[in-house]
């Protein structure tokens, strides 16, 4: 027993002086942001590359502007229009675009405390021969409407005629609003539609417009010059 504790201690004695004599070697480990395998990159995400197609659809937003054709009165001339553009591929989709054509001039009586009152007045009215009748909805509901008229001279005729009997009837302006038929191209077929399809198009339909327009004009008011 006593040899085996002797040799034990031998070794451990050789084993000391073995590491005092060996230089020391240093492992070298990669970062975490430095390797890459098979000699990939890591790279962070603002060097991102986003890839043109995306970047568009990236940077479309509220004030990303379309190409309209259109401008018809008639919902059955735009879908002639829509069948032969899709016939080509084209994607469109149609679109209802009001703008102001002009102003009326409305002139009423204002409504009264109760509808009691305000259905006297009428009565007293049509008595006179004046043309007349009670506003049901609105902020005048209950009041009277004496007429609407697109010229304002004559809504102001109206005003001072009614004023020599007593009545205090005053003009609201209501914008004259018209309705055009468009159809909207969309982004991905816009390359779709070259200058000599638009001009075979405009031939084929010269009352045919095309405007370059806000892609979010859909039921909006605009005047077009």
């Amino acid at each position: 027993m006593r040899w085996v504790f002797l040799s034990l201690l031998v070794l451990n004695i050789l084993y000391f002086v073995f590491q005092q004599q060996a230089p020391l070697q240093v492992k070298r480990v990669e970062s975490p942001m430095t390797y890459s395998p098979a000699g990939a990159r890591i790279a962070l995400l603002s060097e991102s590359v986003v890839e043109p197609r995306e970047q568009t659809r990236l940077e479309a937003g509220e004030g990303e502007v379309c190409l309209f054709l259109g401008g018809f009165d008639e919902e059955e001339t735009v879908r002639v229009l829509e069948q032969r553009l899709l016939s080509l591929d084209i994607q469109v989709s149609l679109q209802l675009i009001e703008f102001a054509a002009g102003v009326d001039y409305w002139v009423y009586l204002p409504p009264l405390a109760s509808r009691q009152a305000s259905l006297r007045q009428l009565r007293e009215l049509q008595s006179r021969n004046i043309d007349s009748y009670i506003i049901t909805v609105g902020d005048l509901a209950n009041g009277i409407s004496l007429g609407i008229f697109s010229r304002k001279d004559s809504a102001e005729g109206v005003v001072a005629r009614l004023r020599d009997v007593d009545y205090a009837a005053l003009v609201r302006e209501l914008p004259r609003m018209h309705r055009k038929q468009w159809l909207r191209v969309e982004p991905e077929s816009r390359e779709l539609l070259g200058g000599a399809l638009l001009q075979a198009l405009v031939r084929d339909m010269p009352s045919l417009q095309h405007r370059q327009m806000p892609c979010a004009s859909i039921a909006t008011s605009g005047r077009f010059d």
